[in-house]
C-alpha cells in the first residue's frame, strides 16, 4: 500500500479539474485552506504529509484553469503554496523508493502544467531531491536537453520545462563549474541567477 492511501484529504474533492469557475477569490481561498490542512498533518505524520503536498502540487493546476489570473492573486497564492510545501516534501522521512516516486510525480505534473501555475516548482528540485547523490542522477538526466535549450546556436535553442530543475538539481550537487557553463550565453536572469553567486 502506498503511503497516504488510507488518509482521506479534505482539499482532493476540492481540487478537480476546472472545478473552479473564473472567480479566484474562492480559488485563493481553497488553496490557504488545501496548505493549512497538509501543514497540521506534517505535525503528526511527516511523510504523509508530504504524500498529501505532492497530490496537491499534482492537483492545483487542472483545477485552476479556469480561474481568471489577472490579478495575479490565483498566482500568488500558488507560489506560495509552493514555497511553503516544498520544506514538507523536502523535510519528510521518506525511504528512497518513495521520494522518487514523489519526484518522478512531481516531474510529471510540472511538464502538464500549461498555465503555468506551478512553474516555479523547478527552482525548488535540488531541495526535493534533498541528498546531491539523487540530485546529481536527476541533473544528469536532464543536462543534455537543458544544453540544447541554453544553446547559442538558434537551431537548437528552445524552451524546455526541466531546465530551471536542471540548474537547480546541478546546484544542490554543487557542480558549479557546469551550471557556469551552461548559462555563460544565456542573459535570462532566472538561469543566470544560479551561476551569479559562483561568479
Amino acid at each position: 500500500m502506498r503511503k497516504g492511501e488510507a488518509h482521506t484529504w479534505a482539499f482532493a474533492a476540492r481540487f478537480r479539474r476546472r472545478v473552479f469557475g473564473w472567480r479566484s477569490a474562492p480559488a485563493v481561498q481553497r488553496v490557504k485552506q488545501a496548505v493549512a490542512e497538509i501543514k497540521t498533518i506534517a505535525r503528526r505524520v511527516p511523510v504523509l504529509a508530504a504524500e498529501g503536498a505532492v497530490v496537491f502540487l499534482e492537483r492545483v493546476s487542472p483545477a485552476l484553469e479556469q480561474v481568471d489570473s489577472s490579478s495575479g492573486a490565483i498566482g500568488t497564492a500558488v507560489n506560495r503554496a509552493i514555497a511553503e510545501l516544498v520544506p514538507v516534501i523536502a523535510a519528510a522521512p521518506a525511504d528512497t523508493t518513495t521520494r522518487a516516486e514523489w519526484l518522478e510525480r512531481l516531474f510529471e505534473a510540472h511538464a502538464a502544467d500549461e498555465i503555468p501555475y506551478i512553474e516555479q516548482l523547478a527552482d525548488h528540485w535540488g531541495e526535493l531531491c534533498v541528498s546531491e547523490e539523487v540530485a546529481s542522477e536527476w541533473a544528469d538526466r536532464l543536462l543534455d536537453v537543458t544544453r540544447m535549450a541554453l544553446s547559442p546556436d538558434p537551431n537548437l535553442r528552445g524552451h524546455f520545462h526541466g531546465t530551471a530543475a536542471c540548474l537547480s538539481a546541478l546546484y544542490r550537487a554543487r557542480r558549479y563549474a557546469e551550471i557556469i557553463d551552461l548559462v555563460a550565453d544565456d542573459v535570462i536572469w532566472p538561469y543566470k541567477r544560479w551561476a551569479a553567486s559562483q561568479c
